[in-house]
């Protein structure tokens, strides 16, 4: 299967890594905004590089496009790729707005194609296992839900990224709505802790009323890392009536610097190579994603009750 990347950036590399341990997918080319980087990445990886995106959609070869650029463009690309017949993934978060992640999904609908949101974190392998124990009933009554991220980014490094409430809550939300379902309102408060020049947020934090009557609490940081014995680095917890399951990212660690990291977390490279495998043999084989667009629509109107909660300093129905 030919795939393509439309923005060459650093998620980029993660997915080169992945299509590179797949059987029956290749990276056939990519565009980038930038032409100097993409002619770099494009050796790099030995691959096409085209002069624009109507000429990467309009290639044969390819057969499915990787949307990884910026925010703001992800609807424009997606609904080129979409309606030249290919089969599309579109990184995090989807949109800037419910409406733009509803007309992805009005698209694909339209064209007769896939459109698979790129929430890599809940195709950790213990996050499946973690589904299907809470799916299957065996922890019980879900009681509460903890999503916590706390890893130090420097202010340059945060400069090119959102804020935590569309960087890095996105990915607590879907992971929450993967394990744990729904939620119907929600409490949340952000905060600037070590940014000296930046004036969006470092912290922020939620409390959710969920559908099944549980309660979650994410935390999303680039403030400070955690130092503790048992640190909440990315660490995902689901407590029951009858069980509890836990994920964390301190179970696999590398002592080499990541693209964003102090460290490599090793299970985030594989949360990207699963997602890419488990999307090649949906497109090939049939079936339904592991995430849909309607879990990424629930997800951003989370944000946006979020982002609502913080500015009203009130508790938001979703």
């Amino acid at each position: 299967m030919g795939i393509a990347f439309i923005g060459a950036g650093e998620v980029s590399l993660l997915h080169h890594k992945a299509l590179k341990a797949i059987p029956g997918a290749r990276l056939v080319g990519l565009w980038n905004r930038t032409a100097k980087l993409a002619t770099e990445r494009a050796a790099a990886y030995g691959c096409k590089r085209y002069d624009t995106p109507e000429q990467l959609v309009a290639d044969p070869e390819v057969q499915a496009v990787f949307v990884m650029t910026n925010l703001e463009t992800h609807l424009q690309f997606v609904k080129l790729a979409l309606e030249a017949g290919k089969q599309v993934l579109v990184e995090k978060p989807l949109g800037s707005t419910v409406a733009e992640i509803e007309e992805m999904k009005s698209t694909a609908q339209r064209c007769g194609r896939i459109c698979v949101p790129g929430h890599n974190m809940i195709h950790e392998d213990s996050l499946a296992r973690a589904h299907e124990l809470i799916k299957t009933g065996n922890i019980g009554k879900v009681v509460s839900c903890y999503v916590m991220y706390n890893i130090h980014h420097s202010e340059e490094r945060a400069s090119t990224l959102p804020g935590m409430v569309r960087h890095i809550l996105t990915h607590n939300l879907y992971t929450m709505i993967y394990l744990v379902g729904r939620p119907t309102r929600v409490t949340a408060l952000k905060a600037t802790r070590h940014y000296q020049k930046l004036t969006k947020e470092d912290l922020a934090m939620c409390l959710l009323e969920l559908e099944n009557g549980g309660l979650a609490h994410l935390c999303a940081s680039f403030a400070a890392d955690d130092l503790a014995a048992d640190p909440w680095t990315f660490l995902v917890k689901v407590i029951g009536t009858a069980g509890t399951v836990r994920y964390t990212y301190q179970d696999w660690v590398e002592v080499k610097k990541g693209i964003s990291h102090s460290h490599t977390y090793t299970a985030y490279q594989q949360t990207i190579t699963n997602e890419d495998r488990y999307f090649v043999e949906v497109c090939l084989k049939g079936g339904a994603p592991r995430s849909s667009l309607e879990d990424a629509i629930a997800a951003q109107k989370t944000v946006e009750a979020v982002e609502r909660s913080i500015s009203k300093g009130i508790t938001v129905e979703i």
